[in-house]
């Protein structure tokens, strides 16, 4: 007797929302992102399929989140995006009521922005492994994930510039490479060269290449233009294919070192990564640079959105003198 064909497994709903995520191109933090919430959402319903639910429950779910997790606007706007997502992009079910549920307004809050002084501090505080980033971060203003993953091929030592691929929005940008700067990168050149050198030695796969590249040129990921500016000092699996890797340094990693940096330095300011960025583009305006320039640096696609750190300097019209100043003699 001929063995049956097994039935054909039904993908589970994890599978097909990490599918469908993957087939858009969105990002590894969102599918992350957007899995995390799903899961909270039908956890909370007591393992309910999402089909089998409408408008009442996920308000309910979104209320919860809002009145006894109280997450921040932004987080609840999150979990409703991938709810959303869940709905229409995977489910296929787009119904009326999904228009009408309103998204929380973020408050605009003014940037925590660290003096040159402060910057310099913190800065000299890092752990030396990691220093070279936090100083690449402050004299570029991108941001953490755009320096961790720059490649060799994004460093133009000639023309003193930095192509920025894929930004936030997946735009590309150019920034100026400060020349304090290449020098420090040339040496982080050589022991990244070091560790490549090795690598393909002992026939450890390329480093992750975005998209379909991988597969039209299955050797650029071992080339050495492609390579990490800032690699991991250990191989780490890929967790979409399982694959022995060199990845860059871990997000986390820096953030833990630059969170010591800022308490050895005695700051009383809530300085985090993004602070390098802040205080970059604050800086720039202080010295009178065109927010135009700031903005295009920064890549922000609207101005109003530089536009929040003339709040923190005192240029322009912001620049007034109290009149407490001028009473006082």
């Amino acid at each position: 007797m001929l063995d049956q064909p097994s039935p054909a497994r039904t993908p589970r709903l994890l599978d097909e929302v990490r599918e469908r995520i993957r087939s858009m191109h969105y990002s590894m933090r969102t599918e992350e992102a957007y899995l995390y919430w799903v899961k909270g959402y039908i956890r909370f319903h007591a393992l309910r399929h999402p089909r089998d639910m409408g408008q009442a429950e996920l308000e309910a779910y979104l209320a919860w989140l809002a009145n006894e997790r109280q997450i921040s606007a932004s987080t609840h706007k999150q979990a409703l995006s991938a709810l959303l997502f869940l709905y229409r992009q995977v489910l296929r079910l787009d119904f009326p009521w999904l228009a009408e549920i309103g998204r929380p307004k973020a408050t605009r809050r003014l940037p925590v922005v660290l003096t040159p002084t402060e910057v310099n501090t913190v800065l000299q505080a890092i752990d030396p492994a990691y220093r070279l980033i936090g100083q690449t971060l402050y004299g570029t203003g991108l941001r953490l994930m755009e320096g961790l993953r720059l490649r060799v091929k994004d460093i133009d030592f000639e023309h003193q510039t930095i192509v920025v691929r894929e930004g936030k929005g997946a735009k590309d940008r150019v920034v100026m490479l400060p020349a304090k700067l290449a020098h420090p990168l040339r040496i982080q050149l050589r022991s990244a060269r070091a560790m490549w050198e090795a690598d393909r030695a002992n026939g450890i796969e390329g480093v992750w290449m975005p998209h379909a590249l991988e597969r039209k040129f299955k050797s650029a990921g071992k080339t050495w233009a492609w390579q990490w500016v800032f690699p991991m000092a250990d191989l780490s699996v890929d967790p979409k294919t399982g694959l022995q890797r060199r990845h860059h340094v871990q997000d986390q990693t820096f953030q833990r070192a630059f969170k010591k940096a800022v308490a050895a330095a005695q700051l009383v300011k809530p300085a985090t990564p993004h602070t390098l960025r802040h205080s970059f583009a604050t800086h720039l305006l202080q010295a009178r640079y065109d927010i135009r320039t700031v903005q295009e640096l920064l890549g922000h696609s609207d101005v109003s959105t530089t536009m929040i750190y003339t709040h923190v300097v005192k240029v322009g019209g912001a620049g007034v003198l109290s009149p407490l100043d001028a009473l006082i003699k």
